[in-house]
This record gives structure tokens, C-alpha cells and sequence, in this order.
């Protein structure tokens, strides 16, 4: 009696500390995907955001924050604003579409709505995954540790794929069947085929299908990069006064909505982390123009600048924008390296 007593004993003590081993691993598992996810935000951050935010996400810290024209980035690292912020909060301001801040003339913007130009969106540019994971390196920055839960989210976008594509099955099995029905009833009876008898399990297939489309491109945003189709050559021919009317509504997208000016510098005004574009007119294709702000990955999968989600309509204006810097040669031009 006591023998087995003690090797039951024994058999608890082992399950016990197996238990214990594997709830660590588990912790430890979870501060590891933690860890990682904090780590690729490190390096997009650098990327896209350093020049602008600093490395310690502190104001004038980054070599473009000078530069910018109002409001400048706020200061990441100062807890006592940054932690009355949602982590949904922090990446809806980086997933965003831009809204043009023209007053009277640009676009209706809500009062909790962010719209600032000087802050561009990678809602273009990065996947779900991805700014979910700056957001972690951003909260890392005022000594914080997002709780968003990224594995979560994309196994929760995974189940609703299954389901969609389970639904989406059962109901085209069902849609098929009353179409061959439908086609041998009319074969029978020699007659056409009348769709209207199953019409109503047609509709239910389109909007299934829908459904199934939204479900899994939920799924491809959350974890791959969007891809975009090549951009075809614009046809920028048109009379001179849509001329006009364009190169003026395109400045004002250039600044007021798109924040061009916090990147480059025209004149004495503008950022520094793309080239100047006091003589684009003169050095720029338009069609180069066009296409590039249309998709910079596209030309340079490398670039720093993003994606910023341009119509075509938005990207000819500001094309035609651009077309008319023309400055002056300065009079003592930098010399290249030898000369």
C-alpha cells in the first residue's frame, strides 16, 4: 500500500512540473512571437518612419523633422500623451486612405478623424501584419507593450475564410443542381432555358461568392504586401485651360493633401528625405511622374516613399503640378565629387 502510494505520488509530482514546463513554453512562446513581432516594427519603423520620428521617436531628433512644415510628428516617446491611445488608434493613423485638408474645398473629415498631411499612409505600401507590428515597436518607444493580440486577429481572419468558403460551396452546389434542373426541363420540353426559375439560388451564388472574394483578400492583406497591376501610360493631352485647372487642383492635393512638401523641398520650403523638386519640370518625364507616384514599389521596390493610394485623376493633377517647377539654375551649383 504505501509502495504504491509513493509511486503515485511520484507520477503527480512529474505531471505537475510537465504541466508547469509546458505553460512556460507557452509564455515563453508568446513573448517570443512578441519579441519578433517588435522586432520586424524596429525595422520598418527605420525605414519609414525614423527620418521623420527619430530613432526614439523624440521631436527634432529625426534629420527631417526640422525640415517639415506644421503640425510636425508628435513626440513618440512622451508616455502620458501616448498612452491615452488605443493601439487601433496608433494603426488607424498609419492605415489610412489621405484626406485632402483644403478648407471649404477638400474633403469632409470627422472630428475623431486624423488628416495630416506631413504623415503619410502605408495602408498601400505594407500588409495588415506588418503595421501591427510598427504599432509594437511605437509602444516600445514610451515604455509600453501593445495588447493587440496579431496571432489572434489572423487566425480569427482564417476561420471566417473557412466558413465563407463552406458556405460558398454548399450554396453552388445548390445553385448548380437548380440550373441542370432548369437545362433539363427545358431540353425535355424543347424549349430555352428559363433562368428565372432559379434565380433566386443565382443571387444567393453572387453573393456568396462576394463574400468568400472579401473573406479571403481580408486574409492576403493581412499578410502580404498589396500588389497592384503595372500602371498603363496616362494620357496627360488635354486643352490648356483643363491644363490650368488641373496643375492648380494638383498643387493643392500636393500639399494639403498628400503632404508632398514634408518629403521634398521646393525652394526654400519642404523636407529632405526626397529630392529637391524646384526643377522637376525640367528634369521629370511626366509619364515617369505618373507612374511613380502611382506605385513607387513598382519602379523601386526599395523606396522609402510610399504607396500613398492616388486615383488617376489625383495622380495627373499632381503630375502636372510637378511639371511646372521650373526654377533657375543656382548660381553656384554643388559640384560632383572630382570635379
Amino acid at each position: 500500500m504505501n509502495m504504491n502510494r509513493g509511486m503515485a505520488i511520484h507520477k503527480l509530482a512529474v505531471v505537475g512540473v510537465l504541466a508547469t514546463i509546458a505553460a512556460g513554453a507557452g509564455v515563453a512562446g508568446c513573448a517570443l512571437f512578441q519579441n519578433e513581432q517588435v522586432a520586424k516594427g524596429k525595422n520598418l519603423y527605420a525605414h519609414y518612419c525614423m527620418h521623420c520620428h527619430g530613432e526614439h521617436g523624440r521631436q527634432n531628433e529625426g534629420y527631417n523633422w526640422a525640415k517639415m512644415p506644421d503640425p510636425r510628428p508628435k513626440d513618440l516617446s512622451n508616455k502620458s500623451e501616448m498612452s491615452t491611445y488605443k493601439d487601433e488608434e496608433i494603426f488607424n493613423t498609419i492605415w489610412r486612405d489621405m484626406k485632402d485638408t483644403t478648407p471649404d474645398k477638400g474633403d469632409k473629415i470627422g472630428d475623431d478623424e486624423f488628416a495630416v498631411p506631413t504623415m503619410p499612409t502605408l495602408k498601400y505600401t505594407l500588409s495588415e501584419e506588418e503595421v501591427w507590428s510598427i504599432v509594437a515597436y511605437v509602444r516600445t518607444l514610451h515604455g509600453m507593450k501593445s495588447e493587440f493580440d496579431i496571432a489572434g486577429r489572423m487566425k480569427k481572419l482564417e476561420s471566417e475564410k473557412v466558413t465563407a468558403q463552406q458556405q460558398f460551396d454548399q450554396v453552388k452546389q445548390t445553385f448548380e443542381a437548380a440550373q441542370k434542373k432548369a437545362d433539363d426541363e427545358a431540353e425535355k420540353s424543347g424549349k430555352d432555358t428559363d433562368e428565372a426559375v432559379y434565380a433566386k439560388e443565382q443571387d444567393a451564388f453572387v453573393k456568396a461568392k462576394k463574400v468568400l472574394d472579401v473573406a479571403q483578400a481580408a486574409v492576403t492583406n493581412f499578410k502580404e504586401r498589396p500588389k497592384f497591376a503595372a500602371v498603363p501610360r496616362p494620357d496627360l493631352t488635354m486643352k490648356p485651360e483643363q491644363v490650368d485647372k488641373l496643375v492648380e487642383h494638383g498643387k493643392q492635393l500636393y500639399t494639403n493633401k498628400y503632404g508632398c512638401n514634408a518629403c521634398h523641398r521646393v525652394g526654400e520650403a519642404g523636407g529632405a528625405v526626397g529630392p529637391a523638386l524646384d526643377r522637376a519640370g525640367f528634369r521629370l518625364n511626366p509619364t515617369w511622374v505618373y507612374r511613380w507616384i502611382k506605385y513607387p514599389q513598382a519602379m523601386k521596390p526599395t523606396t522609402r516613399m510610399p504607396n500613398l493610394g492616388l486615383s488617376d485623376e489625383d495622380a495627373k493633377a499632381v503630375t502636372l503640378y510637378v511639371a511646372t517647377l521650373r526654377a533657375p539654375k543656382p548660381e553656384n551649383p554643388i559640384q560632383k565629387a572630382g570635379q
